[in-house]
C-alpha cells in the first residue's frame, strides 16, 4: 500500500479552509489547522508564492513597474498584497499619479484612503518610502 496515494484517497484535497467532522479548521489534505497549523518553513514557502502572485498581478496593472525604483516598487508590491489586486485597482487616482510618477500626488492618494487609516503605521512607513524613492 501507498500511504501517500492512501491519505489523499481517504483525506481528499481541499484547496480552501473548511471544518472537518471534528470541528477543526483544516485544508489541504487533511493539515489541522487548529491544532498543528504551519511550520515557519510553510509560512515562507507560502510568502513566497504570494510575493510572485502579487507581482504578476502587479505587472498587469503597471506594466511598466521595472523602470520605478526598487524601493518604490516594493512598496507597491506592499500594498498590492496587502489590498488584494480587486481593491488596488480601485484607487485609480492613486494609479495614474504612480503612471505619472507623481509621487507627491500617489502619497496625497495612499493618505486620503480608508486603507490609510485602517493599517495605521504600515501606511505611514510606505508613504515616506514612496516619497523618498
Amino acid at each position: 500500500m501507498n500511504l501517500k496515494q492512501t491519505l489523499k484517497r481517504h483525506e481528499g484535497l481541499r484547496l480552501k479552509p473548511y471544518w472537518c467532522s471534528a470541528g477543526k479548521l483544516t485544508i489541504g489534505y487533511g493539515r489541522n489547522l487548529d491544532d498543528v497549523g504551519i511550520t515557519q518553513k510553510e509560512a515562507e514557502y507560502l510568502l513566497d508564492n504570494d510575493i510572485a502572485m502579487a507581482g504578476n498581478d502587479l505587472m498587469t496593472v503597471l506594466p511598466d513597474l521595472w523602470k520605478y525604483s526598487q524601493t518604490r516598487q516594493a512598496v507597491l508590491m506592499n500594498m498590492l498584497f496587502n489590498l488584494g489586486k480587486t481593491r488596488f485597482v480601485g484607487f485609480k487616482k492613486f494609479i495614474q499619479a504612480v503612471k505619472d510618477e507623481d509621487w507627491k500626488g500617489a502619497a496625497r492618494e495612499m493618505e486620503d484612503s480608508k486603507w490609510y487609516k485602517q493599517v495605521g503605521k504600515r501606511a505611514k512607513e510606505l508613504q515616506k518610502a514612496l516619497l523618498e524613492g
